[in-house]
């Protein structure tokens, strides 16, 4: 195995421990697949009034369920669109944030 594979750290939700909120943490983590599916097919179309919805509907859902490092990153892409950025930096924040969106896990952090 090569030395310069990186590995990938998990991503995980300050409220997985929450016995109140853990069920819809998972349930917000199980859909994450079609969220990320939906960022990139309305940049692959050039949609990007959806692409900018999205991307803030994911910023206040993602700190509502704990995961708040995903918030800026989606704020960062709904105001890049919103200022009309070139084609590549919208890519580029995309990318970003479909790679935090990934990380997502399940699991919590070990102690």
């Amino acid at each position: 195995m090569s030395s310069d594979v990186k590995q990938i750290e998990p991503l995980y939700s300050s409220l997985a421990s929450d016995p109140l909120l853990g069920e819809m943490v998972d349930m917000f983590i199980d859909e994450m697949p079609d969220r990320v599916e939906s960022l990139q097919q309305y940049h692959k179309s050039g949609d990007w009034e959806d692409l900018r919805r999205t991307a803030h509907q994911l910023k206040g859902a993602a700190g509502s369920y704990g995961f708040e490092s995903i918030s800026p990153c989606a704020a960062e892409l709904e105001d890049a669109i919103r200022r009309n950025d070139s084609p590549t930096t919208i890519a580029e924040l995309l990318e970003q944030l479909v790679e935090l969106c990934n990380r997502v896990s399940h699991a919590q952090p070990q102690q």
